[in-house]
């Protein structure tokens, strides 16, 4: 029996989000159902965080134990042989001693893709928040310098524990554009709060469309007063990168 830690791919569209719930399809439970066919006896994984229902992941990062006689690479095969195509593990390796996925994380790294078109588009909608008007881009990049540092980001989200606290590092947070119509949004931290970066880039995106200052977004974070109501949707969010 040895310890595994592997990253994951998954497209979240048809998924109630990653922790497992009865008499729902999630990706733990896909995940833990294609290591059985492969002999894991293990009650549960251990996972870098739970991602939201139609929230995606391109290195979401988990940890388990298996009797394993062969190859890193043929376990990686194994098991993307067992799982829908819709979920894919990248690696696999043997992790070290005392890993665990969420704890040992130093940074997560997650990307928000927004696409400015005045009309669906099916080559966008599973992947990307539509938006219209097209926002000011000087505006949006303004927005999003007012959200790096440390603060309690109350007005942003909850902790995932009760009582927990709600002062986060944001180690940064910018914009990329690509061509006219695409953007793409991107921060990082050592942990975040429940919907926090979807609710930041609803936000962003009212200070790109003139209906909040950035100074205002700054001045309310720092002294906790209430925020416009409304959180981005699950399409457009990515986990990028867990780093350790």
């Amino acid at each position: 029996m040895a310890p595994y830690q592997a990253t994951i791919a998954y497209d979240g569209t048809d998924f109630f989000g990653f922790q497992r719930q009865k008499n729902e399809i999630t990706i733990q439970s896909e995940i833990e159902n294609a290591l059985r066919k492969i002999g894991w006896t293990e009650k549960s994984i251990l996972t870098a965080g739970r991602t939201d229902t139609g929230v995606h992941a391109e290195g979401q990062v988990i940890k388990f134990e298996l009797d394993w006689h062969h190859k890193n690479i043929d376990l990686m095969r194994a098991l993307n042989s067992k799982l829908p195509l819709t979920i894919s593990v990248k690696n696999v390796k043997i992790a070290e001693e005392g890993f665990h996925p969420r704890f040992s994380a130093k940074e997560r790294w997650y990307r928000y893709q927004v696409v400015f078109l005045p009309d669906r588009n099916p080559f966008f909608e599973r992947y990307y928040w539509r938006v219209w008007p097209k926002p000011d881009k000087l505006l949006l990049m303004a927005g999003a310098q007012k959200i790096s540092g440390t603060h309690d980001f109350y007005t942003l989200g909850r902790s995932p524990l009760k009582g927990g606290s709600t002062v986060r590092t944001v180690i940064s947070s910018d914009w990329q554009f690509a061509g006219k119509n695409e953007a793409i949004f991107r921060i990082k931290a050592g942990s975040f709060l429940y919907h926090m970066v979807r609710r930041t880039v609803f936000l962003l995106m009212l200070v790109g469309l003139g209906k909040l200052d950035a100074v205002d977004l700054e001045k309310n974070i720092i002294e906790k007063k209430e925020l416009p109501p409304g959180i981005a949707p699950a399409n457009g969010l990515f986990l990028e990168k867990v780093v350790y």
